[in-house]
């Protein structure tokens, strides 16, 4: 018989295998309710996503957009992308200061040709797009439209650039409140000739708080990745149509012929230039020996050599991508355009700078199979890699607007 306390210490015990019954279940019926999700949401339509993606509606149209796959391997999370890019054609505004005198250095680009045309394409892009507003408290942010391309052009020096930057900043400071709400963090510029972005270094907030939207991402030199966006460089107009589907041609394993302006080119050249199997050039091709005849390289070559020049940046990679040959990123430091949607490891070589010594092994290494996915794949991204005026789908402005967008999420005042 059990004494009062030998019940109450059943009823104890008792209710704690109760409690701890309970906990299991809960736990369980938790698991399997997450597993369920996790199943339906490879199953569902492309608005089941996680929370903590920067979709604000999940109920956006996306007629427009079945261009993407959602199992496409280029890019990292292809319905977060599919999502998100609708969201940001609905509802991405941004307000263009209309200060400065359009014929300097301000409002419209120096030109839409050569290998500073990305800066010219997306000053015309975004003056004439559907982002623009022109309520600036509708604005998610705010574009400063000054181009030291064109100031280049002028023949502006690097001490009176600065100079210039930075009263326009303060001028718009002291006009505006947007500025000195968040000390600029919902500003930014685009430049892509490497000097505009030394110009802005005399006004310190450009360069910690501002986005700079550049063409030489290098974070060995001040570009913040998850702040500041890789604008890829374009030689535009391109000499001949885009490649692609055409592995039959591509007999020749490796091509790159440039200036000697850097030591990984230096190096390259040195190792290689006598090589048999890679075509490596010491120096530009002489246009004297036929037209179009570096162009047409790209077109029966499986990888093209694309190291750092002066910049980490280079537009042979824009080049390499639009003619169907298989880019080979030398260059350490360099934060790849459009590094956060696509996978660029699906569609190129990326390299460290070390591994030149060993660059023929490496290619004659890739499996014609690799190489056949590679290519695909590369032909895939060519969109993403061309402007266009006016812009479409999923061009290289596009891509530029959707890194933006993802960025001003970051932003509180």
């Amino acid at each position: 018989m059990l004494t009062t306390g030998g019940k109450q210490q059943s009823l104890i015990g008792y209710s704690v295998c109760s409690i701890r019954g309970s906990l299991v279940i809960v736990a369980v019926v938790t698991l399997i309710s997450f597993s369920c999700l996790s199943i339906n949401s490879l199953h569902s339509n492309p608005s089941q996503v996680s929370p903590l993606t920067v979709i604000e509606n999940p109920n956006s149209n996306f007629d427009a957009l079945d261009e993407i796959v959602l199992s496409d391997v280029v890019y990292h999370s292809p319905a977060v992308f599919k999502l998100n890019y609708a969201e940001m054609k609905k509802n991405f505004k941004v307000y263009v200061y209309p200060d400065g005198d359009p014929k300097t250095f301000y409002q419209t680009p120096r030109k839409l040709t050569g290998k500073y045309a990305s800066e010219g394409y997306f000053f015309q892009n975004i003056r004439e797009g559907l982002f623009r507003t022109e309520d600036p408290d509708q604005a998610h942010l705010f574009f400063i439209p000054i181009s030291c391309h064109k100031m280049r052009g002028k023949g502006t020096s690097y001490d009176n650039m600065t100079i210039i930057v930075q009263n326009y900043v303060d001028s718009l400071a002291a006009k505006y409140p947007y500025w000195n709400r968040t000390l600029g963090a919902d500003h930014f510029f685009v430049t892509c000739h490497d000097v505009g972005v030394r110009a802005t270094e005399g006004v310190p907030f450009l360069i910690k708080n501002s986005i700079r939207v550049v063409c030489s991402p290098s974070y060995n030199v001040n570009f913040i990745p998850h702040k500041d966006v890789a604008l890829p460089q374009v030689l535009q107009p391109f000499a001949l149509p885009a490649g692609g589907n055409d592995l039959e041609n591509r007999t020749s394993l490796g091509f790159w012929a440039g200036h000697r302006n850097s030591k990984i080119r230096v190096i390259l050249a040195r190792v290689w230039e006598n090589d048999t199997e890679l075509d490596i050039s010491n120096n530009r091709i002489d246009r004297s020996t036929g037209p179009l005849v570096y162009q047409k390289r790209f077109y029966r070559t499986k990888f093209c050599i694309c190291p750092g020049g002066s910049q980490v940046n280079s537009a042979r990679i824009t080049d390499s991508i639009h003619y169907g040959c298989v880019p080979v990123i030398l260059s350490d430091y360099y934060d790849l355009p459009f590094n956060d949607i696509l996978d660029w490891k699906k569609f190129a070589v990326v390299l460290k700078e070390r591994d030149v010594y060993n660059l023929k092994q490496i290619l004659k290494d890739i499996t014609d199979e690799e190489f056949a996915k590679l290519h695909m794949n590369l032909v895939k991204v060519q969109k993403h890699f061309q402007w266009n005026s006016p812009p479409v789908d999923y061009d290289a402005f596009h891509m530029v607007m959707y890194e933006l967008w993802l960025r001003h999420h970051v932003i509180k005042y």
